[in-house]
Order: structure tokens, then sequence, then C-alpha cells
């Protein structure tokens, strides 16, 4: 049933929003992260270091952290669904176009315009599910939502490394932006019109007004760094793996790196399982857990046996996409007020981490090569676990609704 126009579980609303934005989620985690296991495979053909290469990865998640600023508040005039399925088809688009252009400055270039387009999805994506979904039916569709985004990072890897064992990279690019367009199509014909979207005009100093006003509050700010660590700390991990396995003594191929991706399968589950848990017994008492679990999976990492590798970054995995369920509806439900802009700043933090500490991964990869890397994660997940601490103890200003 429905309650008060809002979407709740078991309708045939909630069947095709979750088919929606789980095309979504999956698109868009396969466009933006296809490239990563190709890393070593660009240093290799373009003569380039592993920091230079990881900006595949960084130019678009920088690009994507900073218009997410300004498309989130575009969907505030406009409406949410256009702009959602306008951003999936072009970002499907782009991705095709950098199969095709010859030079390294080139294809980042496109793939820095790739990150505009991202902007348009999954900010929105998070405001449409808190406007539209009953409360009680909120943490399971944000974690199908994350899901989906689970399964599109895993396929893109996975699909990408394949291919490019058998053909090239550039064939590689070309299917999963194929498969972009197909999902831009299904998102188009299943998700729902929205019921309490409100129209308001565009006036920059109301929406700078409530990016202050979100900012000021603890909680929130709390919410929005825990983006940043826990997003930075799962790239970096994914960024570099590639670079260890395909050197001896493992000399992995591509396809075999990328059937590591499949590990992404217990971040599908953990997702949609721990973010309904959060909402049912709190979501404080959850979050530092599964914040411990990414740091015991990136510790595991330190040891030689590849089967302890897979399994830390199994636990990585697990942790990550639970912690990422848990923090991105907890937004949604603490800003009572302008959620997209709520959203797009929780994700400017989360891709800002993708993008910076991505990068700076390089460069601990190049003075001390796996334990340079793991070390630096283990550092911000620390920091992470003793935010969430605090987060679970907070007690919001009377104005901020308790979650």
């Amino acid at each position: 049933m429905e309650s008060a126009g809002h979407i709740e579980r078991g309708t045939p609303a909630f069947r095709r929003t979750n088919l929606a934005v789980f095309a979504a989620g999956f698109s868009t985690f396969a466009l933006l992260y296809c490239v990563q296991p190709l890393l070593p495979e660009f240093s290799r053909e373009f003569g380039i270091g592993a920091a230079q290469s990881s900006l595949a990865v960084s130019s678009t998640t920088a690009m994507l952290a900073i218009s997410m600023l300004a498309v989130g508040s575009i969907s505030e005039a406009v409406g949410r669904k256009p702009v959602m399925a306008a951003s999936l088809l072009a970002a499907a688009l782009l991705t095709i176009a950098s199969a095709l252009v010859p030079g390294w400055r080139s294809f980042i270039a496109l793939r820095a315009v790739e990150g505009v387009a991202f902007a348009g999805l999954p900010a929105i994506a998070m405001a449409y599910l808190s406007e539209e979904m009953g409360r009680g039916s909120i943490g399971l569709a944000m974690g199908l939502y994350v899901g989906g985004t689970g399964l599109g990072g895993m396929a893109g890897r996975l699909l990408t490394a394949a291919i490019t064992d058998v053909a090239s990279w550039r064939a590689a690019l070309g299917t999963i932006g194929i498969l972009g367009v197909v999902a831009a199509l299904i998102f188009w014909r299943s998700l729902p019109p929205s019921r309490h979207f409100r129209p308001r005009p565009l006036a920059v100093g109301e929406l700078a007004g409530s990016f202050v006003r979100h900012l000021r509050d603890p909680g929130l700010l709390a919410l929005f760094s825990e983006g940043f660590l826990i997003m930075g700390s799962f790239v970096t991990i994914y960024n570099y793996i590639g670079y260890r396995l395909l050197a001896p003594p493992y000399s992995l191929s591509q396809t075999a790196v990328g059937t590591i991706f499949t590990v992404y399968l217990v971040g599908i589950g953990s997702s949609a399982w721990l973010g309904d848990l959060g909402g049912r017994i709190g979501r404080g008492k959850l979050l530092w857990v599964t914040i411990v679990i990414m740091l015991a999976g990136v510790v595991a990492t330190f040891a030689r046996p590849l089967a302890t590798i897979v399994a830390g970054i199994a636990l990585l995995t697990f942790g990550f996409f639970a912690a990422h369920s848990i923090v991105s509806s907890w937004v949604g439900l603490r800003a009572h007020h302008a959620r997209a802009q709520a959203s797009s700043l929780y994700l400017f933090f989360y891709y800002t981490g993708s993008a910076i500490a991505g990068s700076v991964g390089g460069f601990f990869w190049t003075a001390d090569g796996w334990r340079g890397v793991a070390g630096f994660v283990c550092a911000l997940l620390v920091v992470g676990v003793l935010l969430a601490l605090w987060l679970a103890w907070l007690r919001p200003l009377p104005s901020v609704p308790v979650d």
C-alpha cells in the first residue's frame, strides 16, 4: 500500500522505481569505472606513470563532483526525471566517443566532459528517492540503487578487461557505451513521474544559502566527510590493485584481474541488506562497523597469498557498499529542506575523495609499492571509524530531525 501518496514496498510503483534506479546505478558506475582496469594498459600504450594514468578516473570524478553542485540545483527548477535521463544518455554517448579519439590528452578531455554529464544522476536520484519513497521503504530502495552501482561497477570492469584481452581497450569502451544507451532507455520508460516534487525558480542567492545551511549542520558535515573517506579509500585500492597483480610474482592477465571485480556481488548484497537494517536498528549503530570491515579488508591485502588479497578486497567491497548505502540514506533523511543540494554536497565530497585520494595513491605506489598504497588507505579509514563513532553519539541541533 502507499501512504500519503508515497511509494511503499510491494507496490507496482516500487518495483518500477527500483528497476529504473537500478538501471541508472548500473549504467553510471559501469561507464564511470570501466577504465579502472585499463590504467596499466594506458601506462603501457601512452608511456605514462601510474599517477598520470589515474587521471582517466580522477578527471571524470573531479568534474562530476564540481558539476553536481550546479546540476542538483537545476533539477530543483526543471524536474528530476528529465535531467537524470539526459545525463545517462549523454554519458553513454561520450563513452562511445572516447573509444575513438587518438591521443591521451583528447581522451582525458572527453573523460572530463563525461564527468559533467554524469552529474545529472547521482544526487538527483538520491533526492528523488527521498521525496517519493515512504520512510519505511527508503532504506531498501537506496540499498537497491547502490546495489545497481555495484553490479555496474563489476560488469563494467569485468567486461572491459575481458574484451581488452581478446580485442582492444577501444572495443571494450565502445561496448560499455552501447550498454549505457540501453540502460538510459530502460530508465526513461520505467521511472514513475515525480508526485512530491515542487519546482522552484533558480535563485542563486537562495541556493547558495541552502549549501551554507547544510554545511553548518555538524551531522551533515560529518556525513559528507565520511563520503570523502570511504570513496577515496575504495577507489584507491581498485585503482592500483591491477598494477600489483599484473606484475610478478602474480603476472595475471587482464581477464584474470578483471574476474576479481566479481567481489562486487558481495557489495550488491550488503548495500540492500545493511541499508535496510540500518534504517531499522539505527544508522549510527551500524556505520562504524561497516568502516571497520573496510579497514580489515585493506589490512588483509598486505599479505602475499593471492587468495588472501582477493578475500581482503571482498571485505573492503562489502563494507564500502554497506557504508555508502547507510550514509546516503541518512543524508536524505537528515536534510529536511533542499534535499537535492544536500545530496549534491554529499556526492561532491564523495567524488572529490575519489579524485584526490585516487590520484594521490599513485605517488604512494611509486614511492613504496602496495605497502604505500594500503598504508595510505588504512590511515583514511581510521579517521572514518573515529568520525563514525562520533556520529553515533551526535545530538543534532533542535531544528534538525533526529534520525
